[in-house]
């Protein structure tokens, strides 16, 4: 159980990091300067190589976390399969909030990609 739940904290920390790490990325491309933009730009592909990969691994750990939590509502264990919908739905909205971020850079390095040229 506390491995699970040592999981599902480490899914959402990446997340999380993932999500701080465009964020900061993104901040400077609303910025006037090129250079910035341009920097944002050449470490898109990284970003969404990671965020692809903590994607991946949130695709197999919902469907892991769903699964305890019916077990666990049908063993009575309302407060824990409470805590567990809790989660997912956290990590579903950090998903979200990351994708987000992610396609407001793409349009970002695909708008000052085309004014360039």
């Amino acid at each position: 159980m506390f491995r699970t739940i040592i999981a599902g904290a480490a899914v959402a920390g990446a997340l999380t990091f993932g999500a701080a790490g465009i964020a900061g990325a993104a901040t400077p491309a609303s910025g006037s300067t090129g250079t910035s933009s341009a920097a944002l730009c050449a470490k898109l592909p990284a970003i969404q190589a990671k965020v692809q990969k903590v994607e991946a691994k949130v695709t197999t750990w919902i469907p892991k976390a769903q699964a305890r939590e019916t077990t666990l509502r049908t063993d009575g264990k309302t407060a824990r399969a409470d805590a567990i919908a809790n989660r997912i739905t956290r990590v579903q909205n950090r998903e979200t909030k990351v994708n987000a971020r992610l396609a407001k850079a793409q349009a970002a390095c695909s708008a000052s990609g085309t004014s360039s040229n």
